[in-house]
């Protein structure tokens, strides 16, 4: 029979050494949280270790007991602007401490956010200097966009606030232009988040026939934005052969995706202002090039109108002027020819007869010259009338005998005339 002691004893041994040691009590320590869960008051964790294959090659038990994590967690809040939680990585100071029912755990009293802030740049900076290197990371961003992206794919959880925000904000835009926006559902947050958003790009892509892609999510802790630094999703984004909107969180949130979409708003309702303001100035170019059209033609027209006038006034008095000038040069001739023999004096005659002719000739060409560029400047002018543009379709509605051009030039309780191209109407704003 063998002398033997109980497991309560052998673990408070182990606990006396562990405790004696220095080398095990307020040490500097950094390591991945995993299995984070606060009760009554305490927080609890598991502390791993990998290597650079992602293999786990140690694991410890953590705790912060209470009196202590109140102040560490709002101190790292402060700091990094996310609570603990699993998947970070953390510089602690701790102690080692072995109980003889609860086992081995390590007991951290104090920690070093700039690590964990550090970690976080550092794998987001490697991320995009391998994009980078492997010559993906402008290539959505240099994408050009169509003068109105009108088809519009939107990334985003289902019934989320920022989308809504975004739909209303897009289908409700002052110019009243049109948008053709469809939800392809995603999880927006964890774990699951990133391969999500790829599952929908794909489905995306294989559709076909989109202007654009949007990727929205409303605000919220920044460890919730975690899930959007991943090498998949952002070098899918870099690549896609559409322009990509990234509009995640408020206005201090970025993401990685930041760094490889064409473009980058601050909320999921700048996303649809910056559409709209796109279609805005679309529109605008048109109307200016219309205005410019009319510009040209009615300054055609009104130098038609000059010319016409001009000729206008000279028809009545170039045949009078001609034939007195004729019969001047005639009686002068005829003083002349006083003495001249009947041989010569009848090729004058003929060659004043001639002359006559051509005299009046070239009036009524003058005359026919005129009519036909008169009736051209009047098919023209019909042609841009307003009865014209009434004809084709559209009406006129004037509110107090004004043109109105704007829906913001009414009020409710207002009377407005519509013009149509046969007839009138009277109608009041509700």
């Amino acid at each position: 029979m063998h002398e033997s002691i109980s497991l309560f004893e052998l673990n408070s041994r182990i606990a006396r050494l562990i405790t004696g040691d220095t080398g095990t009590q307020n040490v500097w320590v950094t390591a991945e949280l995993s299995d984070v869960a606060v009760r009554r008051g305490h927080c609890y964790m598991e502390l791993l270790q990998k290597d650079g294959n992602g293999t786990q090659v140690a694991k410890a038990r953590g705790v912060i007991w209470g009196n202590n994590y109140d102040r560490l967690s709002r101190e790292f809040m402060i700091a990094t602007g996310q609570p603990f939680a699993t998947g970070i990585k953390l510089m602690v100071k701790a102690s080692a401490t072995m109980h003889p029912v609860f086992g081995l755990s390590l007991v951290i009293t104090d920690l070093d956010p700039n690590y964990t802030m550090g970690d976080l740049l550092r794998r987001r900076r490697e991320i995009i200097d391998r994009l980078t290197k492997e010559g993906v990371i402008d290539m959505n961003r240099e994408l050009p966009w169509p003068a109105i992206p009108q088809r519009v794919a939107v990334i985003s959880a289902p019934g989320a606030a920022g989308y809504g925000d975004f739909i209303n904000q897009l289908l409700h835009n002052p110019s009243r232009l049109k948008f053709e926006p469809r939800l392809f559902p995603a999880v927006m947050q964890g774990d699951k988040a990133a391969a999500s958003i790829v599952e929908a790009l794909n489905e995306i892509n294989a559709q076909g026939g989109w202007d654009c892609v949007v990727i929205i999510r409303g605000g919220g802790a920044t460890s919730d934005l975690q899930c959007f630094e991943d090498y998949n999703l952002a070098l899918n984004i870099a690549q896609f052969d559409i322009p990509v909107i990234i509009g995640i969180g408020h206005e201090r949130d970025i993401t990685l995706l930041d760094y490889v979409a064409n473009m980058r708003v601050k909320t999921p309702t700048a996303a649809a202002e910056w559409l709209i303001g796109l279609g805005e100035k679309a529109l605008g170019d048109l109307d200016a090039k219309a205005q410019l059209i009319f510009t040209t033609v009615s300054d055609i027209i009104a130098g038609c109108k000059e010319q016409l006038s001009y000729y206008a006034g000279l028809l009545p008095v170039v045949p009078f002027d001609a034939t007195r000038r004729a019969e001047l040069r005639l009686n002068r001739a005829g003083v002349l020819l006083s003495g001249v023999s009947a041989n010569k004096l009848s090729p004058a005659r003929a060659r004043l007869d001639v002359m006559a002719a051509n005299v009046a000739a070239a009036s009524s060409q003058a005359v026919a010259r005129s009519r036909d560029r008169l009736a051209a400047a009047e098919q023209l002018l019909a042609a841009l009338s307003p009865q014209a543009v009434l004809n084709r379709g559209y009406s006129i509605t004037r509110v107090n005998g004004k043109v109105v051009t704007s829906s913001s030039q009414l009020t409710k309780g207002d009377h407005i005339e519509t013009t149509f191209a046969s007839g009138t109407i009277q109608s009041e704003v509700k």
